[in-house]
């Protein structure tokens, strides 16, 4: 008996896949059987695809995170600077 020959699925058949089984609302079966796929490999798809999707959310969120950090950093040297400025008005206007 000879192996099964596997089909290649094209990056973009396996992308509008995934996209329809997530937002059909139908059951991935019904959505993999209307596609000629076996069950398990949309499965698979989606699978992968989430994971690279979670891979984009953290590296936005760690730049976000990084933004956060810098602007907290900058909102802190700006209070320190107007306290300073409010100090030295105070002192100006005593002097008067």
């Amino acid at each position: 008996m000879s192996k099964p020959v596997m089909k290649g699925y094209p990056a973009e058949f396996k992308e509008r896949a995934v996209k329809l089984a997530v937002e059909s609302g139908q059951p991935i079966a019904q959505t993999a059987r209307a596609l000629g796929v076996n069950e398990n490999t949309l499965h698979t798809w989606i699978g992968k695809y989430h994971r690279a999707e979670r891979r984009e959310q953290q590296v936005h969120a760690e730049h976000l995170y990084e933004e956060l950090k810098r602007l907290r950093k900058e909102n802190a040297r700006l209070k320190e600077e107007r306290d300073i400025l409010k100090n030295l008005l105070k002192r100006a206007t005593r002097s008067l």
